[in-house]
């Protein structure tokens, strides 16, 4: 089980674009998550965001650096952003990439 939340208890079924950095020493890094048209978006619901949660069988990793996209006044996407601070939160990070991208046909491609 690997699912993201915007909203405590509200799976987001939008598969998001993720682009990853890392500094050449491994010590940090940076997950650049956008989601086109999420659900968490529809229904003026976006009161309820209170950031993004990537939760799996080893628990929860969150970020509140969230950010809507308006086209015309609407919303129409979201980013978000999550630093890792070490090789241990970079090591986490991946290990939920990879249950999320197998639950969801997602690839890995480097630039």
């Amino acid at each position: 089980m690997a699912e993201i939340q915007f909203s405590r208890g509200i799976r987001e079924d939008v598969v998001p674009d993720v682009r990853l950095t890392r500094a050449k020493d491994g010590t940090n890094g940076q997950a650049i998550f956008y989601f086109q048209n999420p659900k968490a978006l529809s229904n003026d619901r976006t009161d309820d965001i209170t950031g993004m949660y990537l939760i799996d069988d080893e628990g929860e990793i969150s970020t509140r650096e969230v950010k809507a996209k308006f086209v015309n006044g609407q919303p129409e996407a979201l980013e978000a952003i999550y630093v890792m601070k070490s090789v241990e939160e970079w090591e986490r990070f991946i290990r939920f990439m990879d249950r999320y991208a197998e639950e969801n046909g997602l690839g890995f491609s480097k630039s």
